[in-house]
């Protein structure tokens, strides 16, 4: 049956992989992305076996992190706009934003090594942070929090850019000040 969908994991598989990718981004980040495998199924209190079935490479295991630290940033949002007034919310949100830049920094030559390989770990990453920003934009504008003359996608580059410059871990109140500055620019004047 080519063509159909895979099917989806059982409650227990699904709790399995979630331990293994919650635990891969403690040991990468403790120890690198050259940490041994077993050493990551062991924090997941699961078998080498398991790992090897779900993460049959070292580049899928990374390319899962990677997307699934994408997904919990952007999945933050409602919950976020559902505890805070807008402007915070974002706020609060690129507090993770800058979080998820970090952790993305330890990564970032094995993203590149799987890209180069004719991967793809960036998929519709983009868009989904894109879609995130949208989505908070949105409630701020539409609380008069913010100027109507920015956009999420200029919002999102500014973002970007601060990345770029201030992602690493050693500098990060620096990116904290950076993007602090961006959303104090965001405001509407009185």
């Amino acid at each position: 049956m080519s063509g159909s969908a895979p099917r989806p994991l059982r409650a227990d598989a699904r709790r399995n992989r979630d331990k293994i990718l919650a635990a891969a981004v403690r040991v990468f980040a403790e120890e690198g992305l050259d940490a041994h495998l077993e050493r990551i199924a062991k924090a997941a209190g699961v078998g080498s076996a398991t790992l090897y079935r779900n993460f049959p490479t070292r580049e899928a295991l990374v390319e899962a992190v990677y997307r699934n630290e994408v997904v919990e940033l952007c999945d933050a949002v409602p919950g976020l706009l559902e505890e805070r007034q807008p402007l915070e919310a974002l706020r609060a949100w690129t507090r993770l934003f800058l979080d998820y830049v970090t952790a993305k920094y330890g990564m970032i030559e094995a993203l590149r090594a799987i890209a180069a390989s004719g991967g793809n770990p960036y998929g519709h990453s983009r868009d989904m942070i894109l879609a995130a920003v949208t989505d908070l934009m949105d409630a701020c504008a539409a609380a008069g929090e913010v100027r109507a003359d920015i956009g999420a996608a200029d919002v999102s580059a500014a973002l970007e850019g601060i990345a770029l410059t201030s992602g690493g871990p050693d500098k990060r109140e620096q990116a904290e000040r950076l993007v602090d500055l961006t959303l104090d620019g965001l405001r509407c004047k009185p």
